[in-house]
């Protein structure tokens, strides 16, 4: 007796929106047994983390806020992913756009407001750009693994910018291990009064769908998609593989350094250790949960921006840690990714030389 995988012919909607639905549910189900073991009831922790930012007007601001990057990771996740380059270094690329983006920001003083603007935007794209640059050319002209690649690198944008905070880059006022912070017209502006909600959100948003319009409306998609399927196939048909694989990589990396953009203009105001906090592999999380949608991106942003937001007030009121965001997150990648075997395969139990 044995456990035989089949390929569905087809594929189900249903079954791609209830599986995500059952990775969230089934998640929760495993993340409670932490919760218990902080002497917390799990239904009280799950209704702080889950409903109470939900019940005020800062609690909403916060969770967009906490989403905004989150949105930008995981498209950026998605831009690589469809094409068959499968990138871990969001993490990396968006320290890289902060580096940038804070080189850049320090020195717009005096600067009308939509110019530093645009060249913060501008910066921080270019940062992601430089920093996916050697794996994908490493990928398209060696074929050496980009997952290896991609993954080394995010520990060595951190240890750069620890290089420059505690040298170059340290504060010149406090001597703190951060930087000086960037100039008053590099700073996104706020979208409501008393709120840190800012530009960013609206720049993330208009990211995504430019990447939905592309991916699923162009030509440009429809060659990125059918390499991301079947890249030998597409070769043969006479696609140029190996350049739209570079586009999407330095696309996605483009497109997560403007979250490390978005972080040191929109919250921070300048680079300090710790800035990546994770949000680029939770982007893999967010991408992988909606099943590269853009869509479900956007939702599963907003999702993990609630959990953030929702886990330190479970925590200052249930004694709940703090760390259980970071358990929800890395539970639920698990989760997915055993559950998205479904979507794709029919689980048959065989014995002997028959099926039951």
């Amino acid at each position: 007796m044995k456990l035989q995988f089949a390929e569905r012919p087809e594929r189900s909607l249903a079954r791609q929106v209830i599986l995500p639905l059952a990775a969230v549910v089934v998640t929760l189900g495993i993340t409670s047994t932490a919760v218990v073991g902080a002497g917390a009831n799990p239904l009280t922790a799950f209704r702080k983390i889950l409903f109470t930012p939900l019940s005020s007007r800062f609690g909403w601001f916060e969770m967009l806020v906490s989403a905004t990057p989150l949105i930008l990771t995981g498209t950026a996740v998605v831009v690589a992913f469809s094409c068959g380059y499968y990138s871990i270094g969001a993490e990396g690329q968006l320290t890289a756009g902060a580096i940038t983006a804070t080189w850049v920001g320090i020195r717009l003083g005096g600067w009308p407001t939509p110019l530093a603007i645009v060249a913060m935007v501008g910066a921080g794209a270019l940062g992601g750009v430089l920093w996916a640059l050697p794996p994908a050319l490493l990928r398209v002209r060696f074929g050496i693994d980009e997952v290896v690649t991609t993954l080394l690198l995010n520990p060595v944008a951190t240890l750069v910018v620890s290089g420059l905070l505690n040298g170059p880059w340290r504060n010149s006022t406090t001597h703190y291990p951060e930087s000086d912070p960037i100039a008053g017209p590099a700073r996104l502006p706020r979208l409501f009064d008393r709120s840190r909600l800012h530009l960013g959100l609206i720049l993330a948003v208009a990211v995504a769908v430019a990447v939905w319009f592309v991916l699923s409306r162009t030509v440009t998609g429809l060659r990125a998609r059918a390499i991301g399927q079947a890249a030998h196939a597409a070769r043969f048909a006479g696609l140029r593989v190996e350049r739209t694989m570079l586009g999407a990589a330095l696309a996605s990396g483009a497109i997560a350094g403007l979250a490390g953009m978005n972080d040191v203009a929109g919250t921070q105001f300048k680079l300090s250790e710790g800035l990546a906090d994770g949000k680029g592999y939770t982007g893999i999380v967010i991408a992988t949960l909606a099943g590269l949608t853009i869509v479900g991106v956007v939702g599963g942003a907003i999702l993990l921006g609630l959990v953030k937001m929702g886990s330190t007030s479970a925590s200052r009121s249930l004694g709940v840690p703090s760390q259980i965001a970071e358990i929800i997150t890395g539970c639920l990648l698990l989760v997915t990714v055993a559950l998205m075997v479904l979507k794709r395969y029919r689980i048959r139990l065989v014995r002997g030389g028959g099926r039951r």
